[in-house]
């Protein structure tokens, strides 16, 4: 069976790396970057001088993953607030969820360290 992962080779603050991330993942970098007005090298660098855990992989997809997400919720409850009247979901909210997928993260991480090392 043929992986859904592919491996690509990026610059990253003039350093080449290289990432493993599924296509979806991939093209949702580029529409990012080409949104605004970034090279797709740019966007990374960025997202890489930002992170706190994980691997870089891993950060890219939960930053596609976040900007999906708040780009859905926006225009969701921008929506919802025209017909209901409910206000849009603030700061915090968003914050909170951040918090969450990174802590997720961060267990995920130790998780396969423990295994990595019970394996040693």
């Amino acid at each position: 069976m043929k992986s859904l992962i592919i491996k690509r080779s990026v610059v990253v603050a003039g350093h080449k790396t290289s990432v493993s991330l599924e296509d979806a993942f991939w093209k949702g970098l580029k529409e990012i970057a080409g949104e605004r007005d970034m090279t797709l090298s740019e966007l990374i660098g960025t997202i890489d001088s930002e992170r706190e855990y994980g691997n870089l992989s891993s950060d890219l997809r939960l930053f596609v993953l976040d900007f999906y997400r708040t780009h859905f919720l926006t225009s969701r409850r921008g929506a919802t607030d025209r017909i209901k009247g409910l206000k849009a979901p603030g700061p915090c909210e968003l914050d909170g969820w951040r918090k969450h997928v990174t802590d997720r993260l961060r267990i995920a991480t130790t998780t396969a360290q423990r295994a990595d090392a019970s394996c040693a």
